[in-house]
Order: structure tokens, then sequence, then C-alpha cells
């Protein structure tokens, strides 16, 4: 079995709701975050699987196609790999929020789902996140959390960014 890290997209990987982009509806709009590429890299250097878990409801309430979502995914993809890291899939959900299928975060859907494609072990892995969803669902797909900013609330810890969240899990990783 494999272990691997499961990654928020906006707010962690990108920015969103900043001076310079609220929402990601195009390529042009997909900035990186600070610390995010070199964080991405490490942790394909220590050997985990990178998957990004992504709740797109904007997809489901027509603010965005699919097929641009896809377009900034590839956007995404492809950076990372020029930076040396590897993200391994995409998951995301289209839904609307509150529609109540079971992968839209806070349930562990896109994670479960993840896990069983990829024969991943999930006490060996991570979920990282800016948002209490993101850590809920992490929580219920029975992996350690880590909180992008704010207040730690229910994450097993706290980091100012990915990069750190990578330096945090390098550490755990040598014991």
């Amino acid at each position: 079995m494999t272990k691997a890290v499961f990654i928020d997209r906006d707010g962690v990987i990108n920015e969103v709701m900043t001076s310079r982009v609220k929402h990601v509806n195009h390529p042009s709009n997909f900035y990186f975050l600070k610390g995010a590429l070199e964080g991405l890299r490490e942790l394909t250097e220590m050997g985990f699987h990178l998957f990004v878990v992504t709740n797109q409801g904007g997809v489901g309430l027509g603010f965005l196609q699919e097929k641009t979502l896809k377009k900034i995914h590839d956007k995404m993809v492809l950076e990372v790999e020029n930076a040396g890291g590897v993200i391994k899939d995409i998951a995301y959900c289209c839904h609307k929020p509150k529609e109540g299928c079971s992968c839209r975060k806070p349930s562990p859907g896109m994670i479960l789902d993840l896990a069983d494609r990829y024969d991943i072990d999930l006490t060996k892995s991570y979920m990282i996140g800016d948002r209490e969803t993101d850590i809920e669902a992490g929580r219920k797909a029975g992996v350690t959390t880590i909180k992008i900013g704010g207040e730690i609330g229910k994450a097993d810890f706290l980091a100012i960014h990915l990069l750190e969240a990578a330096d945090h899990i390098r550490s755990r990783e040598k014991k």
C-alpha cells in the first residue's frame, strides 16, 4: 500500500478571494500561493502520491463549465511538474452546495474513492486544507489532518502554507 497526501486546491495551492482574484473561473485566474510549488515538490520527493480533492460547486451553479475547470487543472498540473512535483490525480465535486452528494467535503467520498483506486494506506496519509470542511473530510477518512492558516480547529496540526505543512510531514516521517 502507498502513502498519500490529499490536498484542497483553493486557499492551499492557489489564491482565492484576494485582491488579484476572487474566484478561479479561468486558467488566467490561477495563481500559486507562496510555498505551494515548493511544498508539492517536497512531498513528491518524500515518495507521497499527491491528490487534489476540491469542491467546485461553481460548475453545478453554472458559474464555470467543466471543460474550463479541466483546463485550469491542466495548467496547475503542468506548472507543478515544471517545479518538480507530481499530482497523481484530481478529484472534484461539481455538485451544488447542499445537494447532499457523498463526494462534497466534508464528506470523505473523494478521498475514499482515490484511496480505493490507488491502493492508499490511509493510516500513513494526510489531508491538507484551509477550511474545517477539509479537515472533517480527512478525519472521516482516517488520515492525519493539517490546516493551512487560521486557527487549528479540529485539525491535528496547523501550518502557515503548504511548504510548512510539507516540512512538518518530513519531520514526522523521520521518526
